[in-house]
């Protein structure tokens, strides 16, 4: 029988210690940017290995804001991959330059590195690699390439809190890199982000440009060491974070390794149910890799089915597990069909990738009995439609 309650496909962990430490912020006197952002920004810093954090209101912010820094503009290319969220190459365009996109490995679905140097040409200025689902791109061989060609490296974190590659965390390899704090992350403050970096100049330009270009911020101007008089050095953005989400934000970091257990711990069980059916394909984590399990991707084997990935997830929405697809490749959305001219076959691995794929639940509210449920309605389906 089909669980009685629909199972949402993602839903942060809330604790009375995170309601606590809101309330905490409304009851302060420091509801916007202030003293608990400097401490979130001071302990994400610490936590990646960072020499610098700078707090921002969405990942996608932090991403822009990075790329304005670095000097990125109009007549510039920036490569990236088709097969992420569509902010990835949204940011790029809102600097005046151009994605271009690069096919990606069909075992990680990060981008194959052994395809970026076709695409290069003298405008190539940067590249944006996204750590997809939680498994880190190859950066060694990334780092190499971008050395050579003298390209400044952005990584997209969204997915990477608590991603290590070659043992070392997310947020230090790169140039600068941007984490997402969105509802359904691995720590979330709601919605908000955070980009670290070790380069001093960089971050400075960025926490400066995220508060409409000021060198003071409001906690600077009006605390009792403040003063009021501030000048305005660059026509900046208003992407700050407040401190009812950083409050929230030092709350899921100081249990993130607690959280990271269960996600591994639900991982490694889905593993070994669907690492037995043939009908499918489970994420892989290489060696080099410390999976973030922000995502478990499925991957159908369409040939030993009877039924597409659309009907598959409809099957298991009837027995009440909701799923999601990660990602659309960007290429596939009208404004960028239309815009450049896309079409299908352009970037052929992303495509037959997208076909096939399928979130599953995963995250630590979710108590033994909705994993048994997952685990039982993949299986139900699979059994129903094999060849």
């Amino acid at each position: 029988m089909p669980r009685q309650e629909f199972l949402p496909y993602a839903l942060p962990l809330i604790e009375e210690d995170d309601i606590a430490e809101v309330v905490d912020s409304l009851k302060s006197n420091w509801i916007s940017k202030g003293p608990k952002t400097a401490e979130f920004e001071r302990r994400f810093a610490e936590y990646v290995g960072a020499k610098h954090a700078v707090a921002v209101n969405s990942c996608t912010a932090g991403l822009y804001l990075s790329l304005v820094a670095a000097g990125i503009g109009p007549g510039d290319e920036v490569i990236t991959t088709p097969m992420t969220f569509v902010a990835s190459a949204n940011v790029v365009l809102h600097c005046g330059a151009k994605p271009v996109f690069v096919d990606i490995d069909p075992v990680t679905m990060c981008l194959d590195v052994n395809k970026i140097e076709a695409v290069l040409t003298p405008r190539t200025k940067a590249i944006i690699p996204v750590h997809i689902a939680g498994h880190p791109c190859p950066m060694d061989e990334i780092l190499a390439l971008a050395g050579k060609h003298h390209l400044f490296v952005l990584e997209d974190a969204a997915h990477a809190v608590y991603t290590k590659y070659k043992g070392k965390l997310i947020g230090t390899l790169g140039n600068a890199t941007s984490f997402s704090f969105y509802a359904t992350k691995n720590l979330a403050t709601g919605e908000g982000g955070m980009v670290t970096t070790d380069d001093e100049a960089l971050a400075e330009k960025i926490r400066i440009m995220s508060l409409h270009g000021m060198n003071h911020t409001a906690w600077n101007r009006y605390s009792s060491a403040g003063s009021w008089y501030y000048e305005v050095l660059y026509p900046g953005y208003k992407d700050n974070m407040t401190d009812i989400q950083a409050g929230l934000g030092l709350t899921q970091l100081a249990k993130l390794e607690r959280m990271q257990g269960r996600r591994e711990e639900i991982a490694a069980r889905y593993n070994e149910a669907f690492g037995r059916l043939p009908e499918l394909e489970t994420p892989v984590e290489l060696e080099y890799a410390r999976h973030a399990w922000h995502l478990y991707i499925i991957k159908l084997n369409l040939d030993r089915l009877t039924i597409d990935r659309a009907r598959f997830i409809e099957e298991l929405k009837g027995q009440n597990i909701g799923t999601s697809v990660h990602f659309i490749p960007v290429h596939f959305h009208p404004y960028y069909r239309d815009t450049f001219g896309y079409k299908p076959g352009d970037y052929p691995q992303a495509e037959a990738v997208f076909g096939r794929i399928i979130s599953l639940p995963l995250y630590p509210r979710m108590t033994d009995q909705d994993i048994r449920d997952v685990i039982e309605a993949v299986q139900t389906v699979v059994e129903h439609s094999r060849r």
